[in-house]
């Protein structure tokens, strides 16, 4: 992969125009974790909101936020006693002010879509409808999508274990070439799902390999469809992501693309950018473009994207129907994403699209460790170049003081340990 030359950073990206007076509207947010914690922040950046958030079982940081109002369930807590916590909250407040609600996890989209008739009575929801949820949020449809669409796509096959089985079922064979990569085609279906070797993903050397796990799958209950896909050369920083959101009239109004650097490799989080550097993919962004304005979509989306390094083109692997855990590398490149949603769903103007954003790096990680699994000079010295400028991690909220910086700094030490765990050295699979 071609690696741009290291430069000073763009003018500071479009600003949509802001609303200058917080409180025009309340924030509710579905969820936990890293990418709610980073949403809140944007609307307290931008907007001084603070954000409500229900949720099952909360994180530290969030309960120490000055961006969250943290509002646990329990984690007994069903999602239909989310729902009830959402529909009492806007009850509660009496609908003096819009209410938008936001998630951040696939399975909690699902549920917002398949409990919208009762949240739009007082929520404002910018998100897709569910037919296109539906098609898009499912990798083997997505996969289909892209071919149709002319979008590059890994070569796919179907498992599909919701059909009725025999006692002497054996699992189907491949026609793919191995090694493999498989994955749930829905990340939601596979929430509820326990089994030894559980994983978001899992790269398969052989026929065998592939039938054992399928067979543990069906038997831990699994009734969706699998997606066997072919392994596109490269290991992690051949990877990319694309943030984007569609307003109400179908408009991308925000594309932005990071090349990920290194990626986490712990069972559940296997594939999560840990380290990305912003930089645009111009003809892969086009095609995001594409899609989105073709199948009707509405709202946040993120795309994992990889160069192929055979023919030099992306390839795409799905889309999350939402913003994405690592949405901050957008924010803190210059376009807060909180001003793309705000704009369209409360303010109800159009916006000049945003494409362009400030060079930044993103970074979870301590640089020692991060140099240790970038191993191209070219883009060692370019990662260098741009980290000192200043390297960016989205724990270290200056509004939360001191403790937003130690607790940064207990999570980059305990990526070193699961980093020395369960990657101790890269791979040129990134496997």
């Amino acid at each position: 992969m071609p690696h741009p030359e290291p430069h000073p950073p763009h003018a500071t990206a479009p600003r949509a125009e802001s609303s200058s007076a917080p409180g025009g509207f309340d924030l509710v947010l579905l969820g936990s974790g890293l990418g709610v914690y980073t949403l809140a922040r944007a609307f307290h950046e931008e907007y001084g909101v603070v954000a409500t958030v229900l949720t099952k079982v909360g994180i530290e940081p969030m309960r120490r936020s000055v961006t969250c109002d943290v509002r646990e369930l329990g984690a007994s807590a069903s999602n239909e006693d989310l729902i009830d916590a959402a529909l009492g909250l806007a009850a509660e407040r009496g609908g003096v002010r819009p209410q938008l609600l936001l998630a951040n996890a696939d399975s909690l989209v699902q549920l917002m879509s398949d409990h919208r008739e009762q949240l739009a009575e007082h929520y404002v929801m910018p998100m897709l409808e569910a037919d296109t949820l539906e098609r898009l949020s499912d990798k083997a449809e997505f996969a289909r999508l892209c071919t149709e669409h002319g979008v590059a796509t890994p070569r796919t096959e179907v498992i599909d274990l919701g059909a009725p089985r025999e006692p002497d079922w054996q699992p189907p064979r491949t026609s793919i070439p191995f090694p493999v990569v498989m994955k749930a085609a829905r990340t939601a279906d596979m929430a509820g799902v326990h089994f030894a070797g559980k994983k978001k993903v899992w790269f398969l050397g052989d026929l065998e390999e592939l039938a054992e796990l399928v067979r543990s799958i069906a038997e831990a209950g699994y009734t969706g469809r699998l997606v066997v896909q072919e392994l596109i050369p490269g290991d992690d920083t051949a990877e990319g992501s694309i943030t984007a959101y569609t307003d109400a009239a179908g408009r991308v109004t925000l594309l932005c693309s990071a090349r990920v650097l290194l990626g986490e490799h712990t069972p559940d989080a296997l594939g999560r950018p840990a380290a990305m550097i912003t930089t645009p993919f111009d003809d892969a962004l086009e095609q995001a473009r594409g899609l989105l304005e073709e199948t009707g979509y509405r709202g946040f989306a993120n795309f994992d994207v990889k160069r192929d390094p055979r023919d030099g083109t992306w390839r795409f692997f799905e889309v999350n129907p939402r913003i994405g855990r690592n949405n901050f590398y957008v924010s803190t490149a210059g376009a807060n994403v909180s001003r793309f949603v705000v704009a369209d769903a409360i303010e109800h103007r159009r916006i000049e699209p945003v494409t362009q954003v400030d060079e930044i790096l993103y970074s979870l990680v301590p640089m020692p460790l991060l140099m240790r699994y970038v191993r191209d000079p070219a883009l060692k010295r370019w990662v260098r170049t741009v980290a000192r400028r200043g390297v960016r991690n989205p724990w270290t909220y200056p509004a939360d003081g001191r403790w937003a910086r130690r607790y940064a700094r207990i999570v980059a030490l305990n990526h070193v340990r699961k980093f020395l765990r369960h990657y101790p050295r890269p791979t040129d699979s990134g496997f």
